[in-house]
């Protein structure tokens, strides 16, 4: 008999429950991608369901409440403590307000009810606060048809409401509702980036979700190096968080002191017009604090530079010598010899370059760089959410027969895996991220500031040829400072990105990652433009980022997409853009949201045809193996 179970009545109960849930829907599953620190559209689009939630109180509601009134309902589950406390704020009269509570508590228990019917008890139970298990469970399974039944749910009602619970009772129950209108989420990469509070976003899934994953995204892993000890890492996020005016995630967010690094910029480097910071947060950046963020990036941009031709000499196998550039400049630092050819330098910041030694860093400059890695390192708070990322996230995930990750397979022009030559082994396809995974891993697990082989793996992720992460042939960040020469700043995208297009490419990816080619492959990383489809290879691709982070929505017209794959099929949600969440509640202005049918079955996939199903399924057999004994 197994330990779990007391007696064979159990165990036959137990194989009954599995059964009950092995034949119930497949929950929804949604997929986001390419955040770039955006919170209040990304949760929005959380809080509404991408539009489930909507229309699942228009199922429920038409011909019972107005639409100003279903539009009412539908923003308290969004932002159930916003419109609280404008309720309170508009109904002054006593009565007039315990009828309200009476009404919504009516309404939002129906939802819950709606919204859960597809879930086991225990399930549902998972989504509650834990403070309201017993009362909601109560209104929830309640026969309001009994008459006794009727009474005890009126009377539950009315204690709520004296025991001064009402408020933190609505609170919750709409959140439960929120978790169970989407049951799965999946970041297809990018959490962090351009956008003003990437850790905004760590903090609403911390709170609000239990099922979710994360594939993490070339951004990501900038986060991810400069925690584990990377100081290329570390200089890479720095310089880009000056150059779209947003250190305040870095000061504010995670308590990092940029004091030495600010002076060090001002006491060295003048402003200059290709350093001018670029604001995508909407606020306006005073002329003196955009001088000093053009300083500090360019201090960032010379000490990357600096660091990265050390880690290239380290590294001969990375075969990155043609980004040894600094050494490459003239005498006089006013051009530059590029295979065999010269080019102008353009707003050059090379003082602090010495010509005999372009690559050794300064007394100062090391020092300011120490001071910067005991910061990150020492963020608790930064720590928190880069090992939640960790735990939560991996290279690429297998789900429910999908294939997800952020950016790319490398391959040749025809298709062929490209190999990575790394310490006497080769890794190709699934192999190589399997490989990358464990690196980052080792990392994390062993932060240190030496320059350890693990570290210099994950600056190259950022940045190399064979990152499944990056997907082109070099990155141009000095040639974009510092010659006009449009050919020299060009980088080439990895063939995958226009052999996705194909349907036997598609095939292909799936037997090297071991999965059928009923699934699907699913990626961010490359905003699609305007006009061009996300849908590739005739249904066996999507391409999921659609512009959530605000620089893209003028590339792709819209404000990103969310991929559903519910019971019936899958859906592609596009949204418009968001505004700001003060004029979202203030005037209920919702996402809109186009939903566009890509897949539909006939019969309803159920919780059997998943991943958790089969492992429910084995859990059975070894019951019904111990009835048969």
């Amino acid at each position: 008999m197994n330990e779990e179970f007391a007696n064979l009545n159990e165990v036959k109960s137990e194989i009954i429950n599995l059964s009950a849930i092995l034949s119930l829907p497949k929950g929804t599953e949604a997929f986001v991608s390419d955040v770039h620190g955006e919170y209040d559209e990304f949760a929005h689009i959380m809080r509404n369901g991408s539009g489930n939630t909507k229309q699942k109180i228009a199922e429920l509601f038409t011909g019972r409440l107005s639409p100003m009134s279903q539009k009412k309902l539908a923003f308290l589950i969004y932002y159930p403590s916003e419109i609280l406390a404008k309720t309170k704020l508009a109904i002054n009269d006593d009565e007039q307000m315990i009828q309200w509570y009476m009404d919504t508590f009516n309404n939002l228990i129906e939802m819950l009810k709606y919204t859960a019917n597809k879930y086991t008890r225990s399930k549902v139970r998972k989504a509650l606060n834990p403070d309201f298990v017993y009362v909601t469970e109560e209104l929830l399974y309640a026969d309001t048809n009994a008459e006794m039944k009727q009474l005890s749910y009126q009377e539950i009602m009315n204690s709520i409401i004296k025991l001064n619970m009402a408020d933190a009772f609505i609170i919750d129950t709409c959140h439960s509702i929120q978790r169970l209108v989407v049951d799965h989420i999946h970041i297809i990469g990018d959490i962090y980036d351009r956008g003003p509070h990437p850790d905004y976003i760590i903090e609403h899934l911390v709170h609000h979700w239990k099922n979710f994953d994360f594939q993490w995204g070339n951004h990501d892993i900038l986060w991810m190096g400069s925690v584990a000890g990377s100081k290329l890492c570390m200089l890479n996020l720095l310089r880009i968080c000056a150059r779209y005016d947003n250190l305040e995630i870095l000061e504010q967010s995670y308590g990092i002191d940029l004091s030495k690094i600010r002076l060090l910029a001002v006491d060295n480097y003048q402003p200059l017009a290709s350093f001018t910071p670029k604001s995508d947060t909407g606020k306006k950046i005073s002329p003196a604090q955009a001088a000093v963020d053009n300083r500090i990036q360019q201090a960032a941009a010379i000490l990357q530079f600096k660091l990265e031709g050390q880690a290239i000499k380290r590294r001969p196998e990375f075969k990155m010598e043609n980004r040894l550039l600094l050494d490459k400049l003239s005498f006089d630092r006013k051009e530059i010899t590029i295979e065999g050819k010269s080019y102008p330098i353009n707003n050059g910041c090379f003082q602090m370059v010495d010509s005999q030694d372009p690559y050794q860093l300064t007394a100062k400059e090391s020092a300011t760089i120490d001071d910067l890695m005991k910061q990150f390192m020492s963020s608790k708070k930064l720590k928190q959410h880069i090992q939640y990322l960790i735990d939560n996230g991996s290279m690429y995930l297998k789900y429910n027969g999908n294939l997800l990750l952020h950016g790319c397979v490398p391959v040749a022009e025809d298709g062929e895996l490209l190999a990575w030559q790394i310490k006497g082994h080769s890794y190709a396809g699934k192999a190589l991220f399997d490989y990358f995974d464990r690196i980052i891993r080792q990392a994390l697990d062993h932060p240190t500031t030496a320059d350890t082989f693990e570290n210099d793996v994950i600056w190259y992720l950022w940045t190399g040829k064979m990152s499944p992460l990056f997907g082109k042939d070099k990155m141009t960040t000095f040639e974009r400072y510092f010659i006009d020469d449009k050919r020299l700043q060009i980088e080439r995208l990895n063939p995958y990105y226009s052999l996705r297009k194909a349907s036997w490419f598609a095939d292909k990816l799936f037997e090297e990652f071991g999965l059928t080619s009923e699934g699907h492959i699913i990626n961010g990383h490359t905003p699609v433009k305007a006009g061009t489809s996300p849908i590739l290879a005739n249904g066996k691709i999507f391409v999921i980022d659609g512009g959530m982070s605000k620089p893209y929505h003028k590339t792709t017209g819209i404000g990103g997409y969310t991929l559903l794959s519910n019971s019936y099929g899958l859906q592609l949600v596009t949204h418009e853009p968001f505004t700001t969440r003060k004029k979202a509640i203030a005037e209920m202005t919702d996402v809109v949201s186009t939903k566009r049918v890509i897949e539909q079955s006939v019969k309803r996939k159920t919780v059997a045809e998943t991943d958790i199903g089969q492992e429910l399924q084995q859990q059975m057999n070894q019951l019904l193996k111990q009835l048969a004994k």
